[in-house]
């Protein structure tokens, strides 16, 4: 038996490329059973029908249901505002994070930059359902926001879709920071010294040198805050009001008619496929 164990050993130290298929054997098969599974049967389902009067599934095979996502207006204009909400939390991800991440990774003292980078993760340990939940008491008609704001004769958003936009932004904020934090905390000292040596302004270096090393770290960082704003639908049920994105639509969708859910359901997946091949130029997916 040691002398099977010693051979099979030997051989497995000879060729690593063995080596490494047989580790990555096992994650694969529950990658492709589980989750491309998943989805293969998500988008087969698509294609089914419902039975009008029981709304049970009839598989039959039609493409009545992307037919009917082209052509409702109701769907196109809430498929439309779900890109628009994760694009619009993804700027404001992106704009509020870039200073952050600059203060902790070039301006705050080494000593304090860690405690800086576990403040940013801190609110990754909370619940999320407590998270979304604060921000509704928050914004809710006499809360925080109204109480900060009457002074200046204004008053909170209430609930409806700035609100969805900026609770979103809060849920995910620290994963643009912190690939922007490692980014700029990378990013060499010789170079600015040197944009500044040769005449360059504090605005030119920025644009010249920083920005385009710190791009790729902010595109990384749009692929998490794009894809999980696509993909939300509690947010907007709690603090949302009357606005309706994909999520909720699938959500209605399940007990009624699971062939259009799952036709909704293939909406964000290609929206994200075609995201990330658009990162991918920007070099987004080897800083992740």
């Amino acid at each position: 038996m040691s002398g099977t164990v010693r051979r099979l050993a030997g051989m497995l130290h000879r060729r690593p490329r063995l080596r490494l298929s047989l580790l990555l054997t096992a994650p694969l098969l529950w990658l492709a059973v589980l989750y491309l599974g998943s989805l293969t049967v998500l988008f087969v389902s698509a294609f089914w029908t419902t039975n009008s009067f029981t709304s049970e599934v009839v598989k039959v095979w039609s493409a009545d249901n992307f037919r009917a996502l082209l052509t409702t207006p109701v769907y196109r204009q809430v498929i439309l505002r779900s890109i628009g909400v994760a694009l619009a939390v993804t700027v404001l991800c992106a704009v509020i994070a870039f200073p952050l991440a600059f203060y902790t990774a070039r301006v705050a003292r080494p000593r304090w930059r860690p405690l800086l980078v576990v403040a940013i993760l801190t609110p990754l340990w909370a619940s999320y359902l407590v998270k979304v939940y604060a921000w509704r008491l928050i914004l809710s008609q006499g809360g925080l926001a109204d109480w900060m704001l009457r002074p200046f004769g204004l008053s909170g958003p209430g609930f409806g879709l700035p609100a969805a936009v900026l609770t979103l932004t809060y849920l995910w904020l620290p994963y643009m920071i912190l690939p922007i934090h490692t980014a700029l905390e990378q990013l060499p000292d010789n170079l600015v010294d040197a944009s500044a040596d040769l005449g360059a302004r504090p605005g030119r270096t920025f644009r010249s040198v920083v920005l385009p090393m710190v791009l790729p770290s902010v595109a990384a960082g749009s692929i998490f805050t794009f894809s999980l704003s696509l993909g939300d639908y509690i947010t907007v049920q709690i603090v949302g009001g009357k606005t309706q994105l994909i999520g909720n639509l699938v959500y209605s969708n399940i007990e009624l008619n699971l062939p259009m859910a799952a036709a909704l359901g293939t909406v964000p997946v290609v929206v994200v496929v075609l995201y990330l091949l658009a990162m991918r130029r920007t070099g987004a997916l080897s800083s992740l």
